[in-house]
């Protein structure tokens, strides 16, 4: 069976625009609340993630960096993962770096993203997911415009 989950940005939460999204469309997906430092996240993560596989990981922002520790401890768990704007070029990402994801993953990152360097979460995400799909897109860090044009049928199949 397949888990599909969203994981939430720092500031955000499971009422969020983007969450209400998924659940209109999505009512099995799993969308937790996060809140703490990110140790406390992850613990969070884990623990609503134990014993599950065939998972479908989506991360905006922080949650970005929240899926990508996940799926880098877990990723024979791990079908394919979605990251929006993800936090991924910051300190407690960086001591993973030379270990490489194989799995699926697709990232959009937006031009006008004043929150997260665009050409920073570029690098470290080439260097990072071997089967990498990176979508620039003239947005901002929500990805406001975006957000509800991506193919979420086919990349949460």
């Amino acid at each position: 069976m397949n888990v599909r989950i969203f994981v939430h940005g720092l500031e955000s939460g499971n009422k969020g625009t983007k969450s209400i999204f998924f659940r209109e469309r999505y009512p099995d997906m799993i969308i937790p609340n996060f809140t703490g430092d990110l140790q406390k996240r992850m613990e969070k993560l884990r623990g609503v993630l134990s014993g599950k596989s065939g998972i479908r990981l989506v991360g905006s922002s922080f949650g970005g960096l929240m899926a990508s520790l996940f799926a880098l401890e877990q990723e024979a768990r791990v079908e394919r993962m979605v990251l929006l704007a993800p936090a991924i070029n910051i300190t407690e990402f960086a001591h993973h770096k030379g270990k490489k994801v194989a799995i699926p993953v697709w990232v959009y990152h937006g031009t006008g993203d004043q929150v997260i360097p665009l050409r920073e979460v570029e690098a470290v995400a080439k260097a990072c997911f071997e089967n990498l799909s990176f979508h620039v897109v003239e947005d901002d860090h929500f990805l406001h415009t975006t957000f509800k044009t991506i193919d979420w049928e086919r990349l949460l199949a």
